[in-house]
């Protein structure tokens, strides 16, 4: 059971710096007026030299970023590679969708990197560099979930087999039935003890397919799994994630969940 709290909750704020930067060109420079000469006329005149630009040296082209919305073969090439290093994402088709950027927010929480869901330089490197987040258990299914990374892991016998984007408790303050809670997810070691495949209307809000694992705490869908802790203390994932582990029995009861 959550406990009832009363002091405040600290809210920060964080200030954005806005750079702007100055561009120009060279351009050849203006003829000088003629100056009449003095001169016999028979005399040969020498013309002025003629003025050359400077030469400028050519901007070498940023690398495409990729977001939600692109498509095409980066697109397909991302998708595939999430999936190899076992970032779920749905089946590969070329779209930069809401579960490409899932599965990106997860990639950049493992890598310790930014969360925009923008593939960008050093998101890219990650991928290159095969970053995968590692398990503290060493057999059998353990779901895990990593409250510092925001990532929730199916792990099989030590491995690490499915990476989530998750949202838990924001540890902030909320009312309900006239008593202040803390929005919190509680460490430890507990099992899937029920379940409802369909909407739960709880006290607190709409859980799509939840799994409950300690109490009234579950892995459940929601229509907004944000790249940070949001939650009142469950366990977001994205709809079409909590319908791929439903489909595939990843979480059947029993199933050990860990939570730290």
């Amino acid at each position: 059971m959550r406990r009832a709290l009363t002091f405040a909750t600290v809210v920060i704020t964080a200030a954005t710096l806005v750079a702007g930067c100055d561009s120009g060109g060279s351009d050849r420079a203006a003829a000088p007026a003629p100056v009449p000469s003095t001169a016999p006329t028979s005399a040969p005149t020498t013309a002025p030299p003629s003025a050359e630009p400077a030469p400028t040296a050519s901007a070498k082209p940023k690398p495409q970023k990729l977001k939600n919305g692109a498509k095409g073969a980066e697109v397909l090439a991302l998708q595939r590679r999430l999936t190899e290093l076992g970032y779920w994402n749905g089946e590969p088709d070329g779209k930069f969708g809401g579960q490409t950027q899932q599965a990106v927010f997860a990639l950049q929480k493992a890598a310790g990197l930014g969360r925009d869901g923008v593939v960008g330089r050093k998101t890219q490197k990650a991928l290159d560099n095969g970053v995968r987040p590692k398990a503290k258990s060493t057999s059998g299914r353990v779901v895990e979930i990593n409250l510092k990374r925001q990532l929730l892991m199916l792990v099989d016998d030590g491995e690490v087999s499915q990476v989530f984007n998750t949202s838990t408790g924001s540890m902030e303050h909320y009312e309900q039935n006239g008593g202040t809670f803390l929005a919190d997810t509680p460490s430890g070691r507990f099992r899937v003890s029920r379940q409802i495949d369909g909407w739960r209307h709880a006290p607190l809000g709409l859980l799509w397919r939840p799994k409950y694992f300690n109490g009234g705490i579950a892995v459940h869908g929601a229509s907004s799994v944000p790249p940070y802790a949001a939650s009142h203390g469950c366990a977001r994932v994205s709809i079409s994630a909590m319908n791929w582990l439903w489909k595939n029995d990843e979480l059947p009861l029993k199933t050990r969940v860990w939570v730290y």
